[in-house]
């Protein structure tokens, strides 16, 4: 018996492989389902598409197939350009992605009709058609083109490529016996297994990534299945280029050869899909089609498959008419009933959306971005990080008290990381990535268990501070790609105007919110290119003059570095000197994430990562304690994320100086980034939860409170993140600028009784606390009470400043 112990990185042998002949299916499942667990977790995916028949002419006659038709039966050898945008502007009002262009190969070679046609149109080829109606479904629909013309030359194969995401072609099988007289494939010259096998290769040298699979029950043996997938695996293995392997299962078909063939049974199907698996192992993707197993979807993915292909709600399969396409709904549904979670994915699969540089011509890359989510599959939701759109409805998952019902039963690899990071043992990075990629019942139990932890540690309630934030300018010298706040060479046409408050502007505020019971005033700006480390000192005194008992949270780490370098002065001295001037802790900002490769992209001119870390560790040294925050969704990945939080857990374990952990989703709308079409859209709402809830296993026992940005996700987005490990609601802020310049809409104040009101509603006790989560003095609370009017827009204003020498510069 063959060994089954296989995982993805010590692929079954080819002795195994073909030892897997003489076994039946239910000796292949459970290590075929533990595999596509292992690799995909809960998500089965689909793409959502159109289908194009560009032409059904073919020069081949393979012996099953009603999709090649001869000229005398169609309309017209091609479609025309207009009747491939019609249908493509179907699918876009449909909200598909994916335009599929399905084709006979060469028809040209074989009919008269075919070259007259190209003739006419002013094409030499069908591939050269083929180009022209994928340019144009793109430019006018915006759908991304995935295309299967057949066998291909590396010249076509690089033309395609700089109109399509992917291509495709099925191997179909191995066997040149299916050639021979009486074979299904004899008298079709493109179905040579070397022919098909050639342009599978070019594809890899060509880095295009690339679609194939077996058809079986049309003649072949189980021995010939397990050559066919060697095959592909043995050039996956070469180039890393083959994105799926799709198991197809032959259906006789009225008005061909092979209509009195029987079609292969569900068990010979089952069999090869976990054949297929185990020897592609945990990441392959494996697909079988719907719609040409209805009645059997749970066994399908019982065998291990985790993607269904492509679905259309406006076309047919032209290649198999007699079987209509689920409905996304009933598919949804019944992959629910077999245990896993539908989700849409785009014509390419994540693994090549996140390598994009690699695989993906650049003219595609903006729209990519702009459609997927931090793993790669679509991006499904209406909501957007500081948008008043609603979530979707499927990842919430408490009722109106606030209780979340009874856990789901997880198994496996997931079961064990979450009992690890609740024993308070360090994650790795891959062990926190699998969190971030949970889906459905995954997701469910992994914000259960953070929310256990804040059960734990916090009890039912939930804290915030009352502050005002003071943004004293947003004139900025950096260039950070994400910023719509700063107003300066980077600016741009961004929203406002360009500000500088005067000192008596900043002591103005400070008296208001002291007397709208404020206890906290954070301060952050722009490196304003005439601010000096001394701007920083007098900014504290200023403060301190006419409240001495506000707590000043105030000046990122970027703003320490910059003013210790323009004073000449080492950190620690730095530090000092400001907490001398009144300063009291370090919002842990401009940390974005801390990983230098993003860095160098997003904020190439900001501190790196080490010296952030070196800000944040020197000013724990000195007294000064800190928040963390981590800002995400833009251009990351998971595995980035997983890196921010354990620099975050590793220096907390140092220095013991981190209040709270601070997820700040990144918001678009009028980020310069995602104007220039190099961004996402921010995280999907389950990302942006799940960040909170990851963020509390990652971090325990280290950082104690996990904070849920109002401002950012909304009041159900905060109800949410607090039934997902989160404890505590920031500030009331009274003025919010940053979010708001880049497009939210949360508004710019929730005073003290509209918190409260807000917390008991969902079940928890709120908390108004310090910054640093002691008790706030009964007066101070009943100031912060009393019906105030609401504060007045605020009028830009500017300061004058000694000019610097010529020669300084920004750090």
């Amino acid at each position: 018996m063959p060994s089954l112990n296989t995982t993805d990185h010590t692929l079954i042998s080819d002795v195994d492989a073909y030892g897997l002949v003489d076994l039946s299916s239910d000796k292949l499942l459970a290590t075929a389902g533990a595999l596509r667990d292992q690799g995909h977790g809960e998500v089965v995916s689909y793409s959502k598409k159109v289908f194009i028949p560009l032409t059904q002419l073919c020069r081949d006659v393979c012996h099953y197939c009603t999709f090649a038709q001869t000229p005398r039966k169609m309309a017209s050898p091609y479609l025309s350009i207009e009747q491939v945008l019609d249908i493509a502007r179907q699918g876009a009002a449909a909200n598909c992605k994916e335009a599929l262009f399905t084709l006979g190969d060469k028809p040209e070679l074989r009919y008269v009709a075919a070259r007259e046609a190209l003739d006419a149109m002013g094409y030499d080829s069908t591939i050269s058609y083929l180009v022209a109606a994928c340019k144009a479904v793109y430019e006018e629909t915006g759908l991304i083109p995935h295309v299967n013309p057949g066998l291909l030359t590396r010249e076509d194969l690089d033309r395609l490529r700089a109109v399509s995401v992917s291509q495709g072609i099925m191997l179909e099988s191995a066997s040149e016996r299916l050639c021979e007289p009486g074979g299904a494939h004899y008298g079709s010259p493109d179905k040579h297994p070397a022919a098909r096998l050639k342009t599978l290769k070019l594809a890899g040298e060509a880095r295009v990534p690339f679609t194939s699979g077996i058809l079986i029950g049309i003649g072949e043996t189980r021995r010939e299945r397990i050559d066919s997938l060697l095959a592909l695996r043995r050039l996956h293995q070469q180039h890393g280029h083959i994105q799926e392997i799709i198991v197809q299962n032959f259906r006789p078909k009225a008005g061909t050869k092979m209509v009195n063939v029987e079609p292969p049974s569900l068990e010979e199907h089952v069999w090869t899909i976990a054949a297929a698996r185990i020897i592609f192992g945990a990441q392959m993707n494996i697909q079988a089609p719907p719609n040409l197993q209805p009645g059997a979807l749970k066994q399908l993915i019982d065998a291990g498959i985790n993607d269904w292909g492509g679905v259309s709600p406006v076309t047919p399969d032209h290649v198999n008419p007699e079987a209509p396409w689920p409905h996304v709904a009933k598919l949804a549904e019944a992959t629910r009933e077999a245990g896993k979670m539908l989700a849409e994915r785009l014509a390419i699969y994540p693994d090549y959306v996140r390598n994009m540089k690699e695989w993906v011509d650049p003219v595609f890359h903006t729209r990519l971005l702009q459609t997927v989510d931090g793993h790669g599959l679509a991006y499904a939701d209406t909501w957007t990080a500081g948008s008043q759109e609603a979530p979707p409805s499927d990842t919430l998952f408490w009722n109106s008290t606030g209780a979340q019902g009874r856990a789901p039963i997880i198994k496996g690899e997931l079961s064990t990381i979450l009992q690890r990071a609740q024993a308070g043992a360090t994650l790795d990075e891959s062990q926190i990535v699998r969190l971030f990629r949970a889906h459905g019942s995954e997701y469910r139990a992994v914000c259960q268990a953070a929310d256990e932890l804040r059960a734990a540690v916090n009890g039912d309630v939930v804290s915030f501070v009352v502050n005002r934030n003071i943004n004293y300018t947003n004139i900025c010298g950096y260039r950070c790609q994400f910023c719509a706040f700063a107003k300066g060479r980077g600016s741009e046409d961004l929203r406002g105007k360009p500000y500088d408050l005067p000192l008596e502007e900043i002591q103005r505020r400070v008296l208001e919110a002291w007397e709208r019971g404020a206890t906290e005033v954070c301060m952050q700006g722009g490196i304003h290119p005439s601010y000096t480390g001394q701007t920083y000192m007098e900014i504290c005194e200023t403060v301190k003059q006419v409240v001495p008992e506000m707590h000043i949270h105030a000046f990122s780490p970027l703003e320490i570095w910059q003013g210790a370098q323009t004073l000449d002065m080492p950190l620690k001295e730095y530090l000092t000197r400001l907490k001398h001037s009144g300063l009291s802790t370090l919002p842990g900002t401009a940390a974005e994430i801390l990983d230098d490769d993003i860095r160098s992209i997003i904020c190439a001119d900001k501190v790196t990562t080490e010296q952030w870390k070196e800000v944040v560790r020197t000013a724990h040294s000195v007294g000064l304690k800190s928040t963390s925050t981590i800002m995400f969704g833009h251009i990351e990945g998971y595995e980035h994320w997983a890196r921010h939080l354990l620099h975050i857990r590793d220096l907390q374990a140092e220095t013991g100086g981190i209040t709270e952990f601070v997820p700040l989703p990144f918001i678009h709308m009028e980020s310069p980034i995602y104007r220039k079409g190099r961004a996402r859209r921010g995280p999907t709402f389950r990302e942006a939860v799940l960040m909170h809830a990851v963020g509390r296993l990652a971090l325990h026992p280290h950082v104690p409170n996990v904070q849920a940005s109002w401002v950012k996700m909304g009041e159900v987005g905060v109800e949410a993140c607090l039934n997902a490990g989160a404890n505590d609601m920031g500030g009331t802020l009274m003025n919010e600028t940053i979010s708001r310049a880049a497009g939210a809409s949360h508004g710019q104040e929730m005073t003290a009784l509209r918190m409260e009101a807000l917390l008991e509603s969902m079940g928890r006790i709120p908390r108004q606390r310090s910054t640093l989560y002691t008790d706030v003095a009964p007066e101070i609370r009943q100031r912060a009470r009393e019906d105030k009017p609401a504060i007045q827009p605020i009028v830009p204003m500017m300061r004058k400043h000694i000019k610097r020498a010529k020669d300084a510069s920004l750090v």
